[in-house]
């Protein structure tokens, strides 16, 4: 890979384009939104972090013939064998709620209302590919544990991070400084393994 890398990021989300092109800027990468370059929204069909997220990076490669990186990631609570998982975005949508991280938090506390078993974790998967065709993919995978609060506690972060309680922080994810979120989050953990497998697999100095 050249010294200034161009990665298409499978995603419309600014957000996320924001911290994980911060993330990579050591590397010398540059990140560019999959919708500057016209691609289409990917579907999204299968049951598992990995694949979606496999899908979607294939997907902004065929459309651009750039690198790319995507992720998938969601919510696994335990006492519903991982669910919501892969469709965490649509959670609130199955109880008759629109779309939205303040009805998914509300859905989700209804239902675990008369649950004991509060044991959840955030998850996250990166999947970066050098070519549709790539036949070894990078894949970094971030887990933050938690158990899930019975009411929304803290005013940061987004999604489920008010009903996402850390053990070692005794604090939601919405109550941390952003940056101390962002090192112990799902995401941030993902990013960072992501970042030192490009290291070594793509930009390690011959």
């Amino acid at each position: 890979m050249g010294d200034k890398t161009v990665l298409v990021l499978a995603s419309n989300n600014l957000g996320k384009l924001g911290e994980l092109q911060e993330l990579f800027a050591p590397l010398g990468v540059t990140l560019v939104a999959q919708s500057t370059l016209n691609v289409p929204e990917a579907p999204e069909p299968h049951r598992t972090f990995i694949e979606n997220a496999l899908e979607k990076a294939r997907n902004a490669c065929k459309h651009t013939g750039l690198p790319a990186i995507a992720d998938d990631a969601g919510l696994c609570v335990d006492t519903f064998g991982g669910l919501p998982g892969v469709d965490t975005a649509f959670y609130a949508t199955q109880f008759g709620y629109e779309k939205g991280d303040a009805n998914n938090v509300r859905a989700l506390l209804e239902q675990m209302a008369s649950v004991d078993d509060r044991r959840a974790a955030l998850v996250s998967t990166l999947v970066a590919l050098r070519s549709a065709d790539d036949p070894e993919p990078l894949i970094a995978t971030g887990r933050a544990a938690g158990l899930i609060t019975r009411e929304p506690i803290g005013d940061n972060g987004f999604g489920f991070d008010p009903i996402m309680w850390l053990p070692a922080f005794q604090k939601t994810f919405a109550q941390l400084p952003t940056d101390v979120k962002n090192a112990n989050s799902h995401r941030g953990k993902a990013a960072a393994q992501m970042l030192a497998l490009m290291g070594e697999r793509w930009f390690a100095p011959v």
